[in-house]
């Protein structure tokens, strides 16, 4: 495949993506959604990004088969402690990130 295909796909699927996430939010925009659904969907951001930290910290970023990284799995438990301590996400990011890079230091 050229440079210039190559380039070309890579435009058309980011306007594709574009277009697919910004139809959908203006196609919901001026209504309301029940209760219900409105609770469910404030889990969808942790649920993700928790899905996400474990996919990275078991397979240590290749994704290709079970790694337990240990530093990454200390710094997660300091970060899970730490959440539930202060309940507060910039907290928890901070001290998993400080203890990651001291562990990784080390």
């Amino acid at each position: 495949m050229s440079h210039g295909a190559a380039a070309l796909v890579l435009i058309v699927c980011a306007a594709g993506t574009y277009l697919f996430r910004g139809g959908v939010i203006l196609l919901f925009a001026d209504r309301t959604f029940p209760p219900v659904i409105e609770r469910a969907l404030q889990n969808v951001g942790p649920a993700v990004l928790a899905a996400l930290t474990v996919n990275l910290a078991v397979s240590g970023g290749g994704g290709s088969g079970v790694d337990i990284v240990p530093a990454e799995m200390a710094a997660l438990l300091i970060a899970g402690v730490v959440a539930v301590w202060r309940k507060n996400l910039l907290w928890t990011l901070a001290a998993g990130m400080v203890a990651l890079w001291i562990l990784a230091a080390l």
